[in-house]
């Protein structure tokens, strides 16, 4: 079983801080892993707290680009959790990566798809101008991919996913992208963050479209 958490969107329900940003935590068993940290390290952790997330129980970091919304809550992370794995594409900034490593934090460097854990992969550095990796999900329903921003386009990141099967779903930020025909047939479009066109997805496809938030949950 895989249960995942949106911690951090610019969309949260009540109780929980709303800020600019995406970050979630997929649970499978034996780990925890976070996927982006917001751009705000204290409501990071407020959140996490709210939803009893332990950050010290969190032992994988996977980033999927190098934008300050995606980042911004790394340092105070750090401090919380300083022995992650954490996983950059390697077009990360030389500075940043000997930052992170100098944190204590194991550092990983991503070029090519490869696994994280048992049923969870990244696509594989993507992209030309904004280098970025997106999680993919192994789960009993079918493959989900986690998307920071979708930068590369959604053409790229589910040519990419295709190679470990049948994509059911993707949850995250989908950006401005016009790639809506892309989506069809797909079990869930799960928009959030910095998604432009989000009532055009509704639109199309009122029965796989999600709104997700702060504290939207789901298992898989």
């Amino acid at each position: 079983m895989m249960k995942l958490t949106v911690v951090y969107d610019n969309e949260a329900r009540t109780g929980l801080r709303s800020g600019w940003g995406f970050s979630c935590l997929v649970e499978v068993p034996g780990h925890r892993i976070l996927f982006d940290t917001g751009w705000d390290g204290h409501l990071l952790l407020d959140n996490m707290r709210k939803l009893s997330i332990s950050p010290a129980d969190i032992d994988t970091l996977v980033l999927s680009h190098q934008h300050w919304d995606h980042i911004g809550g790394l340092p105070a992370l750090l401090n919380s959790s300083p022995d992650l794995h954490i996983y950059v594409p390697s077009g990360f900034s030389s500075n940043l990566k000997k930052e992170i490593s100098s944190r204590c934090a194991i550092l990983h460097e991503v070029k090519d798809p490869r696994n994280i854990c048992e049923s969870v992969y990244t696509t594989g550095e993507l992209g030309t101008d904004i280098k970025e990796q997106s999680l993919v999900l192994d789960s009993a329903k079918g493959l989900y991919v986690i998307a920071g921003c979708a930068h590369p386009g959604i053409s790229s990141i589910l040519s990419a996913t295709s190679r470990f099967g049948t994509v059911a779903g993707i949850i995250g930020g989908l950006h401005d992208t016009q790639e809506h025909c892309l989506l069809k047939g797909l079990q869930l479009i799960g928009a959030g963050h910095c998604t432009v066109h989000k009532n055009k997805f509704r639109e199309m496809y009122p029965g796989s479209f999600k709104d997700i938030f702060a504290g939207y949950s789901m298992d898989l």
